[in-house]
């Protein structure tokens, strides 16, 4: 038994090793090929070239979907339209007010020239007159409620002086669009589609504008945050209005969908084919000899995937399904430079 202990088994052992290291050489210089010539017929290939995608008909339909916010329309100020002292207070702060309705007066005082005359003997006189008192009333900007009305009787005014404000109690829905998201908009329609997280039906957001979002107030010292409601950062922001009767409230998220137009039987490939997205682009054309041409085009409407080609293209035509990248293989430093 001891004999087998010493000499049988690791012999044994032995024996394994080498045949599982004889294997290992085997597939190392043959390459799993079976004892085949790599390069003699059978033998699989590893296709590296850029595939190809023909030029097709189909539809395209616009539809940029974002991420918005419901927030409370920015209170209109009321500003002092005449240079005076304030005469009457016409309402109380948080009153329903009408637009055009009186919120102040303001008494104005025009100094009048002097009567200029002679008296009995000839001497040139000047009398003084009392002004011309008139009263100057400002009226609310828009229909609302009044937010704010910090003037009192008898306070000095000045013409532009910021006496108040009135909310007007609407609602709108902001998003803020990305860049890919501003070209495809370029032409916006007048509304948009919203649907409110756990609201009402998805309902007709009208009056939409694509703008510079509203710069943020200077940050508290103390605290380092933001203005509430303020956006996170620059760009483009499209807002439309809340329709009257529809219930929703400032802090809610929404989606806003804005269809921005339809082509339909169209030439059409993918948006990963052409270089550039907006109006021109390039694309390269792939003969039937395997050539390479590149080729500008004008471009229409895209959906994020394919996208419309109105001229320089035609149906069934090869085009790569890549736009082709410069070589950007690193150098080695430590690689010897070409001589001389």
């Amino acid at each position: 038994m001891s004999v087998v202990r010493t000499i049988v088994f690791p012999a044994l052992r032995l024996l394994v090793w080498a045949v599982i290291a004889v294997a290992l050489v085997v597939l190392a210089f043959r390459g799993g090929t079976g004892g085949r010539d790599p390069s003699g017929p059978g033998a699989p290939t590893l296709e590296l070239g850029s595939p190809t995608v023909p030029v097709g008909r189909g539809t395209v339909a616009n539809t940029v979907s974002v991420t918005g916010t419901v927030v409370a329309d920015a209170a209109a100020p009321v500003r002092a339209t005449a240079a005076g002292t304030v005469r009457r207070v016409l309402v109380a702060t948080g009153a329903p007010v009408t637009s055009g309705q009186a919120l102040v007066e303001i008494r104005v005082e025009e100094q009048l020239d002097p009567v200029v005359g002679t008296d009995a003997e000839g001497n040139p006189t000047s009398t003084p007159r009392a002004p011309r008192v008139r009263t100057v009333t400002v009226a609310a900007p828009v229909a609302g409620s009044v937010g704010t009305l910090d003037v009192l009787v008898d306070q000095v005014v000045a013409v532009g002086d910021t006496l108040g404000s009135v909310a007007p109690g609407t609602l709108s829905v902001t998003a803020t669009l990305t860049q890919d998201e501003q070209f495809r908009l370029l032409s916006p329609p007048a509304t948009a589609e919203v649907e409110v997280q756990g609201g009402p039906a998805p309902f007709t957001c009208t009056g939409l504008t694509l703008g510079a979002a509203p710069a943020q107030d200077p940050q508290p010292p103390e605290t380092g945050a933001p203005a509430p409601g303020a956006p996170a950062g620059g760009g483009t922001t499209a807002r439309c209005a809340v329709p009257a009767g529809v219930t929703v409230f400032a802090g809610m998220g929404a989606t806003v969908r804005v269809q921005a137009g339809t082509a339909e039987d169209v030439l059409v490939v993918p948006i990963t084919a052409v270089q550039g997205s907006v109006q021109t682009g390039n694309v390269w054309v792939v003969g039937e000899d395997g050539t390479e041409e590149q080729r500008a085009v004008t471009l229409g409407l895209t959906d994020g995937e394919q996208i419309e080609v109105r001229e320089g293209l035609a149906e069934g035509e090869q085009v790569r399904q890549f736009v082709p990248v410069p070589d950007d293989s690193v150098v080695d430093p430590s690689m010897p430079g070409p001589v001389g």
